[in-house]
């Protein structure tokens, strides 16, 4: 599947080696930016760009009209503006803050964890996460995700040291006892194989127009709503 890929960061730059040269349209990066041609010839792309840098890509990769999977955090989608414009042009887009598809399993686990917590005495909750130096943003986009998917309030507290891909762990305490969940990202290669996987089911003709999150296509393809 030729696949345009815009960003070659540590992400980016993995998605690059687990394809095919002959799969990549670009790749793309701030010394080579993508033009409408070059996007059309794609059947999807795979685009990881730091959220300050997604207005200078955005209306761009619009106009292609050609599927887009985004894995860019820090960035305010105006996701009802997007959708319309993608359901005009019939097309389709994906945006998640973490492809780990074991990060769908966690987000299940924390939906049970917010919904039996109302039946505990006074819980608290904690949610920690340590990335990279390199990583701008904190909170990292996932760790407020894992904060939504608990439905509830979080104390939030950032780590940032060493080369670490992604470490987020989630507390909830009352006065008697203690639950723990914990996600390590080894390598970046997890969030890369589930970009492209992303990609693969974002392109199935079943799938209709619209911009979604990366929940609805994985609950949608294991039969939960």
């Amino acid at each position: 599947m030729k696949t345009a890929v815009i960003g070659t960061g540590k992400t980016g730059g993995t998605v690059l080696k687990l394809l095919n040269d002959d799969q990549i349209i670009g790749p793309f990066n701030t010394g080579n930016k993508p033009t409408l041609d070059a996007l059309q010839q794609a059947k999807v792309c795979i685009i990881f760009v730091p959220g300050s840098a997604v207005d200078d890509i955005l209306e761009t990769v619009l106009t292609a009209q050609v599927p887009a999977v985004w894995g860019s955090t820090g960035y305010d989608w105006p996701v009802e503006k997007i959708e319309d414009r993608l359901k005009d042009d019939h097309n389709k887009w994906l945006r998640a803050s973490n492809f780990s598809l074991g990060m769908q399993i966690i987000r299940r686990c924390l939906n049970i964890i917010g919904e039996g917590a109302e039946r505990l005495n006074h819980p608290a909750f904690s949610i920690h996460e340590i990335h990279h130096t390199g990583k701008k943003d904190a909170p990292s986009g996932t760790a407020l995700s894992w904060q939504e998917w608990l439905g509830r309030e979080a104390e939030i507290t950032s780590e940032r040291k060493g080369d670490i891909k992604g470490i987020h762990k989630f507390e909830m305490k009352t006065s008697f006892e203690n639950v723990t969940l914990k996600h390590e990202a080894k390598d970046r290669a997890v969030f890369a194989e589930g970009a492209l996987w992303a990609a693969k089911q974002l392109v199935r003709p079943e799938i209709e127009p619209g911009f979604y999150a990366m929940k609805e296509i994985f609950d949608n393809l294991t039969g939960r709503r």
